[in-house]
């Protein structure tokens, strides 16, 4: 338990919990009330109003139990602090991104803790224009400030309730053509999760045989976790896509800022697979377009956006330096292997329904099932997927790659340690906030790719 500023307001909690630990590289999480309450909520949204000098700010929530006593404190620390609070209610935290973009605020905070189990709660944070509020960007100043117990007096500001719902929906709908798209027959795993209250006013305007699951928003996630990246959590997707015989299953997060596709076959498409597509479908509709994908991703990615006239440029790992670099560059697109797909029309913000909407387009347009779609790239690139592996001293272990793996391509410190060769690359990235290592790997071959995978993870393993 820390000490933190005093509510003006009546807070639920007598308590002040404020565990510094839950200020995270890119957002804010921890487990309710023991390491994050409503008082320090309070605390953060006053903080964060008063070390941005904020004067209009969007305030959103997700579905958890804990999220409405959440959301008022927060919105009430801020408003204390003299800001106009528009409260958008429950909403997908891309509606908070949309909101802060499109109405011009000053910044806005979702209270979410995303994918996270149950008893998590947590904030992401952004300020004008969309963009992130992390560790290096302002994060940690306003940790400073909601932990200084100083008094502080109470300001003029205000809440009121926001409608954004209809410009949301015109707005994710504007980035495909509708009257392309087929009645394609879409099995969707809501995960108890925000898609299920996002996504009806969508399909009501498709053309396609929607078969929807877990719609029904539940904090206590009673079917499965919100974390499709887990391979139990897809387990449901993958057999009611084949049970349901869908062209297309989609799985999304809990604040459904991330979807996840599974093909008609029933296998998992990896988000590299996805970036490439992704990026196609954009370089179709903006010719020689700059897009932006991680270290991790396969040379799918790369040398699809070439394929499609369009300029790869690879880039660190996080939201936060895909934003700022979109915003510098003008890219129009950029995905990352976790999920996270940023379009420059969305305020350079990421989306889970967008991904969604151009996967119909681009299958409808192709006119062919997406297990063939994406035959060619299965058959090009094999992939390790993410592996990770807990290791007592990280800096040692990457000397010891470098030292044994670079001369055989040209390494790169970019984000982590990379090694690319003629027939082979990895990514080797440590973990934010435990000592792991993440491995992605790949090979133009499946034999080349788990010889190169036993060898590097040997490294990694051995004493």
């Amino acid at each position: 338990m820390r000490r933190c500023i005093e509510a003006a307001r009546p807070i639920v909690s007598i308590r002040c919990v404020l565990d510094p630990a839950i200020f995270k590289a890119y957002d804010i999480r921890g487990i309710y009330p023991d390491e994050l309450d409503e008082a320090g909520a309070y605390a953060i949204g006053r903080a964060y109003v008063e070390e941005f000098e904020a004067r209009r700010i969007a305030v959103g929530r997700d579905m958890r139990l804990s999220s409405p006593p959440m959301q008022r404190a927060v919105m009430e620390g801020a408003a204390d602090a003299g800001a106009e609070v528009l409260d958008l209610g429950m909403v997908g935290t891309e509606m908070v991104y949309f909101a802060v973009g499109d109405l011009g605020l000053d910044g806005g905070i979702a209270v979410t803790a995303s994918h996270n189990p149950k008893e998590y709660t947590g904030m992401k944070i952004v300020r004008r224009g969309a963009l992130p509020v992390g560790g290096d960007s302002g994060l940690l100043d306003i940790r400073t400030r909601a932990l200084d117990g100083e008094p502080h007096p109470k300001g003029s500001g205000s809440i009121r309730e926001v409608d954004v719902w209809p410009q949301f929906v015109e707005r994710v709908l504007s980035f495909v053509d509708v009257d392309a798209i087929k009645p394609l027959r879409v099995v969707i795993d809501a995960a108890n999760g925000m898609a299920g209250v996002m996504l009806p006013p969508v399909l009501e305007r498709l053309p396609i045989d929607a078969v929807p699951y877990f719609f029904e928003p539940d904090g206590t996630f009673p079917n499965h976790e919100p974390n499709p990246l887990l391979p139990e959590n897809r387990e449901f997707i993958v057999s009611k896509t084949l049970e349901r015989g869908g062209d297309l299953g989609v799985a999304f997060d809990g604040d459904a800022d991330r979807c996840f596709f599974v093909d008609d076959r029933g296998d998992f498409v990896p988000g590299d697979f996805v970036t490439a597509l992704l990026a196609e479908a954009v370089l179709e509709k903006e010719p020689g377009a700059k897009v932006l994908y991680d270290v991790r991703a396969s040379w799918a990615v790369p040398e699809t956006i070439r394929a499609a006239g369009g300029e790869p440029l690879i880039n660190r790992v996080g939201h936060a330096f895909f934003k700022q670099r979109m915003r510098r560059e003008g890219a129009a697109f950029g995905g990352e292997v976790s999920g996270h797909y940023y379009f420059r029309e969305f305020s350079q913000a990421d989306s889970g329904v967008i991904p969604f909407l151009l996967m119909l387009e681009l299958i409808s347009r192709k006119g062919r099932r997406l297990s063939e779609i994406l035959a060619p790239y299965r058959e090009r690139y094999f992939l390790t997927g993410e592996l990770n592996t807990a290791v007592e001293d990280v800096p040692l272990k990457l000397r010891e790659l470098e030292e044994r793996f670079g001369p055989e391509g040209t390494l790169s410190d970019l984000d982590g340690m990379s090694v690319d060769s003629a027939d082979w690359h990895m990514n080797v990235r440590p973990s934010n906030t435990e000592p792991l290592l993440r491995l992605n790997l790949e090979a133009r071959s499946q034999e080349l790719m788990e010889r190169k995978r036993d060898e590097v993870l040997g490294v990694i393993r051995g004493g």
